[in-house]
């Protein structure tokens, strides 16, 4: 995930990444994007807490082309050792404390994405290529680097909370984020994403 002056959101919802339950093996990658409150400081202090995190940073010297978030994410993904790559964002944590071991359980290993939506309905869904899901992306990630707003009907919406991208995918996904949209275009989105999972 990457952050960026969000200390008061690490404080409240890392440790839901952190400690989760199960077998699952897994490694929390937190990317600093040239924080100006505390961030840095909460990322030092969970490090000495939690073996499962790994923290590095971009810094705000460097302009990249074509957006922060897109390199932040590189840089994490990069950093990635497993097979699969979550894509999180720190405000939207998971309800449960066994959610890695639940995503893990439902992998299909003819999937390249899987997409987890973080409300009551607990859906997970999985697509076989990256291009099939591409217009959930694009539709989520769109408007700036915290992704979507809202929390009615996610699902409908296609307003997922996180996204499982395999590693021989992860930069081709990064890609989608991010981007501007025209109207007619997102129209296109919201309606293909609408009908899609209305009858899912």
């Amino acid at each position: 995930m990457a952050v960026q002056d969000q200390a008061h959101d690490l404080e409240q919802n890392l440790p839901i990444f952190l400690t989760q339950q199960g077998e699952a093996d897994y490694e929390v990658i937190v990317v600093n994007d040239s924080s100006t409150d505390e961030t840095t400081d909460v990322l030092k202090r969970m490090k000495t807490e939690y073996p499962h995190l790994y923290t590095t940073f971009l810094p705000s010297s460097i302009v990249p082309y074509p957006s922060r978030l897109r390199l932040a994410l590189t840089i994490g993904a990069k950093a990635a050792h497993g097979e699969w790559i979550v894509l999180a964002d720190i405000t939207r944590p998971p309800l449960s404390d066994r959610w890695i071991y639940t995503l893990v359980g439902n992998l299909d290993n003819h999937s390249e994405v899987v997409i987890d939506y973080h409300d009551k309905s607990n859906i997970i869904q999985s697509f076989n290529t990256l291009d099939e899901a591409a217009s959930y992306i694009l539709k989520a990630e769109r408007k700036s680097r915290r992704g979507h707003q809202g929390r009615l009907f996610l699902f409908r919406r296609g307003l997922y909370s996180t996204m499982m991208v395999k590693s021989t995918c992860i930069h081709e996904a990064i890609k989608l984020f991010d981007q501007k949209i025209n109207g007619a275009k997102l129209l296109s989105l919201r309606m293909h994403v609408l009908s899609k999972n209305m009858f899912y």
